[in-house]
């Protein structure tokens, strides 16, 4: 019963998430692999500094990771920056996760599986991953 809870759960975040709602501010980002539309979400301190987002932050706008993860809090899967205290930010945690983004998980974070976004490059998910390690308070 738990489980399916939170999978109903689960499936209405991401649908309330894909819906969006309120005021949306496009830019154009562009990346080594990509050139995507984004809109807002939260900030790094140094982003919010300078005024701009971080290309791994607007990447992680666009794409579904909002219906289970949030930057501080736990929703289905870790916060950011849980994830980032867990993991150190090099090379070698960086292309892990980012393959672990590509191709889904299950067991690191507990018993849900995180999706699979095969569509993904690896340098879009490098970039996304270094946001998120970049979170380590």
């Amino acid at each position: 019963m738990k489980h399916t809870t939170l999978l109903i759960l689960g499936c209405l975040g991401l649908t309330l998430a894909s819906c969006g709602g309120g005021e949306k501010t496009e830019e154009t980002i562009k990346t080594k692999s990509t050139t995507t539309t984004t809109e807002s979400s939260t900030t790094t301190p140094a982003a919010e500094a300078s005024g701009e987002k971080l290309p791994g932050e607007k990447l992680i706008a666009m794409q579904d990771c909002v219906g289970c993860h949030n930057k501080d809090q736990k929703v289905i899967g870790p916060a950011y920056v849980d994830i980032a205290a867990k993991y150190p930010s090099n090379d070698e945690n960086i292309s892990h996760l980012a393959d672990v983004v590509i191709a889904g998980s299950k067991g690191t974070w507990g018993d849900l599986p995180m999706t699979p976004h095969p569509n993904l490059s690896k340098d879009d998910a490098k970039l996304m991953v270094t946001w998120i390690l970049s979170l380590k308070k």
